[in-house]
Parts: C-alpha cells; structure tokens; sequence
C-alpha cells in the first residue's frame, strides 16, 4: 500500500493518505477509487454542497468498519473552506464545513467521508431553506419502481400547487428523493408544513400506494413520504454522494424521462463517471429558478381548517414542538386507555 498521493484539485493539492486501503470489499475499491471518483464528478457535487454546511458521513476504515457522522468542522481543517455556525434543535449549536471547491471534498475523502449530507440553507441564510425535500422511502413490501410510480404522481401534485418544479434523484438505496429549489423566505416550520400539505395529497390521490404515516406500524406495504426529512438539523445524502453499501452505489440525479426506467443499480463509482462525462450534471440548472411555497402553505390551511388535519410528529430526539400530537404509538396508546365501564 503506497503511503500517500497527492491529488491536485483547482489549484490546490489534497494529499490522500494509504490510498490503497479498501473500502468496499466485495469489489475491492479502495480509497483513492472514491478520491477519483469524487473528482470525476466535482461540478456535480459541488453544485450540491456549494455554500451549505455539511454534515460528513465517515468510513475510516472502510463499510465493514466503524462510521460516525461529523457535524462540527474538524479540528485541523484548512482555513480555505469555510465554515457556517448552525443551530440544532436542542439549542447547542456547532461549525460545520461549507464546501465550496473541489479541494475541500477532497479533502472529506481523505478522512474517509462517503456521502455528504447538506443541510436545505446556504451560510449566507441559515434558518431560512432554499430547497423543498422530498423523500420517497418504499416501506417493507414495496420497492423502488413503487416509489418511480409515487414520484410521477408527485410530479403532477407540484405543479399543480405553484407550478413547482421537482427534480428527481436516486437515493443510492431504494428510494427517490425529490428536490424542489424554492425562495429563502419560510422557516424550517413552514416548509415542513408544506412538505406535510404534499404527503397528505399524495395520500389522497394514491391512498393505497404512499403513506404519511409517522409511525411504523401504521404504513403497510405503502411508500413513506418522510415529512420530517424537512426539519430542521435532518439531511438528506447529496447528489453523487457515495452510499455506504456493497457495490459503492452513488445517489444519481436523474431526468423525469428516466424516473422507473433507469435503476438505483444502474450508478455506482465506476459508471457515474462514464455518465457524467457524457451527460454532464443533469440537475445542473436546478438553481436557475426559485419557486413560492404559498400555494402549498395555503392547501395545509385548507387541510387544518376544513379537514381537522393539524401538524404531526416530531422525531423522538426533537423537543415537543407547539401543537404537535402526542408523539406516543398508537397500539402503546390504546394499552394505556382505560376500558369503558
């Protein structure tokens, strides 16, 4: 194993220790595979993570070794990539790193970082998204051709409520997520609300197929459209990122025309390249045009006062947030009521 490799990125030069340590196993791809990866792909990733913290997702020693999340920007970090301070909803607060050239996710990979996970905001605005999450995430009993099938519909339901504009992506896993670049002006509350007002439309128009469920036991063999994927401190895994599975899958962007024709398996770090090298990124102009959540916002309007709909919950990790249900599980909560004389 060569002890390191210097990689020149923009100017910058990223030395990249043990190079030659595996990181996927079942194919023998090592460190520097993803290091060349990741600059195979730099435009891509970095037109995703430019200017948002970022929360680093690490494998020092590869997927069949220990991993962790890195939230705080490391100590020792190069003074050239900026940083962002960001407030959790426990009220601590931390640095996180914010991307902005192709050196810096290399220099994550050097320290064994797969996937980057971007918070929706930009260091510029960080309490105030610019982008709409949406995460398909088939349940147990569906798969993702289910979820391709979910994303058309979801397709119709954003245009329909704005004229919104999706931009569909796989998850790396069997999931897709759904990115809609919206306007910096609503909280993290309210664009979560939006994110609900969606579900619950979704539900309406495929009540059979997708769910917005909370709680496990009431999903079935339904996709969960995970609304909580939209509050604050919950990232989803960038565009090209690099998942921690067998076979080194990336979370491929895609075009609505390849949504349940193209597969998850179809992109991994071998062929993204080939791919982006002849399509380039084709999410590339997601950030020429911004969209209004007010149509949405007002459909959760109409769905609180005229349907009782309010909000619902929370992760368990989140503090109680005003007018939200009781975070308790159904079959928990029905043990605890008393039986009626």
């Amino acid at each position: 194993m060569a002890e390191a490799v210097e990689l020149e990125a923009g100017g910058r030069t990223v030395r990249l220790s043990s190079p030659g340590k595996v990181f996927f196993p079942e194919h023998g791809y090592t460190k520097l595979d993803v290091a060349r990866y990741y600059q195979a792909v730099a435009p891509g990733i970095l037109r995703a993570l430019r200017e948002r913290p970022t929360t680093l997702q690490r494998y020092p020693d590869g997927i069949t070794g220990e991993w962790f999340y890195q939230k705080r920007a490391p100590k020792g970090m190069p003074d050239w990539i900026p940083t962002a301070h960001i407030t959790f909803p426990s009220g601590r607060s931390a640095d996180e790193m914010c991307p902005t050239e192709e050196a810096a996710v290399l220099w994550a990979a050097q320290y064994g970082t797969l996937t980057f996970h971007p918070w929706p905001v930009r260091r510029d605005d960080v309490d105030h998204p610019d982008e709409l999450r949406i995460d398909l995430d088939p349940q147990p009993g569906t798969d993702y051709d289910d979820a391709a099938r979910a994303a058309h519909e979801l397709r119709a339901v954003l245009e329909e409520f704005g004229g919104l504009r999706g931009w569909p992506k796989t998850s790396g896993g069997r999931g897709i997520h759904v990115f809609v670049p919206i306007e910096p002006r609503w909280t993290f509350t309210q664009v979560r609300r939006a994110a609900i007002a969606v579900g619950r439309e979704m539900e309406r128009r495929m009540p059979d197929r997708v769910t917005i469920k909370w709680w496990k036991e009431e999903r079935g063999e339904r996709i969960f459209i995970d609304y909580n994927q939209t509050a604050r401190d919950r990232t989803i895994a960038s565009a090209y990122s690099v998942r921690p599975r067998p076979g080194a899958p990336v979370s491929a962007p895609l075009t609505w025309d390849e949504v349940g024709v193209a597969h998850p398996q179809d992109f991994d770090i071998t062929t993204m390249p080939a791919r982006f090298a002849e399509l380039g990124d084709v999410h590339a102009g997601m950030d020429d045009t911004r969209y209004s959540l007010d149509a949405l916002l007002e459909l959760a309007t109409k769905d609180e006062h005229d349907h009782g709909l309010g909000d619902l919950p929370y992760p368990p990790e989140y503090p109680k947030m005003p007018g939200e249900p009781s975070r308790v599980q159904p079959s928990r909560a029905r043990k605890r009521t008393p039986d009626p004389d």
